[in-house]
């Protein structure tokens, strides 16, 4: 086999394995993507890492939306107050199209990640929110889940 062949099979490896492995790897924050199922630590500090689970797994927080904040870049960095406002307008909608019929909301909370005030004047808009069951759950909330 030539360099290049072994390369490109290490290569084809490691971005199976990460694929295959996805729901078991700690990553960024910024990375969740709808339907993945992590521990919510509740911090109210930067959030660096997320320790995602198959959603078969106890867990006790489902991201159920990731979009873009409709702030225009340069603009004033919100207000924690301004940052729970967008949620409940934003977060609670999607929650509540995201979850199975019959759900009981609550016992269902939300939380949200959003860039920190660096990220934001650099441009960053990117929001993720999240369903938090009152308890950990071993299923998806999602409605289309089985």
């Amino acid at each position: 086999m030539t360099r290049l062949a072994i390369r490109l099979v290490i290569i084809g490896v490691v971005v199976v394995g990460g694929l295959v492995f996805r729901d078991r790897l700690s990553g960024g924050a910024q990375d969740l993507k709808v339907g993945d199922c992590f521990d919510s630590k509740h911090e109210t500090t930067e959030i660096k890492d997320v320790q995602h689970h198959p959603c078969t797994e106890a867990h006790n927080a489902e991201v159920v939306l990731v979009t873009v904040h409709t702030a225009v870049k340069g603009s004033a960095y919100p207000s924690d107050a301004a940052f729970e406002a967008w949620a409940d307008q934003t977060c609670v909608p999607a929650i509540v199209n995201y979850v199975a019929p019959g759900t009981d909301f609550q016992t269902l909370g939300y939380g949200i990640f959003y860039p920190n005030q660096s990220d934001w004047k650099d441009g960053e808009r990117q929001m993720i929110c999240y369903a938090m069951p009152a308890v950990p759950v071993t299923k998806s909330l999602h409605a289309g889940a089985s």
